[in-house]
């Protein structure tokens, strides 16, 4: 009776992480309703063949929460991250770095609510926590950095936000030169504050380099591209000026 139980445990982990990969994949293709089917199911199997707080059952609930913030479903949301924050803090303490994925996640998760004050405060939390965990010049610390830049901007805190976008961005361009997914995406990002503070000559020469580096890295006809070109588009309007395309490699 134990071997089986056993066997029913190894069997149970399978299919939950099965179920978790599969979810992923419908998430990518922007299916969130099959994925939250799949993310539920591989929940209540990991609930019974792990333990309480296991840390696979928290990556679970995470990848459930990104779900539910891509549907709407904000309160939701929060509830499955705090739950999995919850199970980590019980596995590995309050000041582990794995700990910094659920206060990034729930950061975005307050932006997208329009709660920019509580916002920052997980956004904070996980950059503290990742820059102890990894140093100063780690990619995975741009990511969050970035985060915390685009809740600060839009608190109207732009000359902090932009110190937070320039280091993300050189992080970045150190850990992986200047044809990257996260530099281009960072440039963007950068560019769109600049046009808020006025500039919009330095805001056009990030929006090129931005669309430059999509294209090299995402293909021309990617749909990522799309907010930039608007951007770009928006700036040219409010010159009068035509909306044509070019690249350049000058630095941002």
């Amino acid at each position: 009776m134990e071997k089986r139980w056993a066997l029913r445990g190894v069997l149970g982990r399978a299919v939950a992480r099965v179920l978790g990969h599969l979810a992923d994949r419908a998430r990518r293709r922007g299916e969130y309703d099959r994925a939250e089917s799949r993310l539920k199911s591989a929940v209540a199997i990991a609930e019974r063949a792990f333990s309480p707080a296991h840390p696979e059952l928290a990556a679970l609930l995470n990848s459930l929460g990104i779900v539910h913030k891509y549907q709407g479903r904000f309160a939701d949301g929060a509830r499955v991250y705090r739950r999995a924050l919850g199970i980590l803090r019980v596995a590995f303490g309050p000041d582990h770095p794995r700990l910094a994925t659920i206060y990034h996640n729930l950061g975005g998760l307050e932006l997208a609510r329009g709660r920019y004050r509580r916002a920052e405060v997980f956004a904070r939390r996980s950059v503290h926590l990742r820059e102890i965990a990894l140093g100063l010049e780690h990619p995975d610390v741009a990511a969050d950095v970035g985060a915390l830049a685009a809740i600060v901007e839009a608190l109207g805190r732009h000359d902090e936000a932009e110190r937070l976008y320039r280091r993300a961005l050189q992080i970045f361009q150190r850990a992986y030169g200047p044809d990257h997914y996260e530099v281009g995406m960072t440039l963007g990002n950068l560019g769109a504050l600049r046009f808020a503070k006025g500039d919009a000559a330095e805001a056009e020469t990030c929006y090129l380099l931005a669309l430059s580096v999509k294209e090299r890295v995402l293909g021309r006809e990617h749909p990522e591209l799309t907010a930039t070109l608007n951007n770009l588009a928006v700036l040219r309007k409010s010159q009068g000026r035509p909306p044509a395309r070019r690249t350049t490699r000058a630095w941002c």
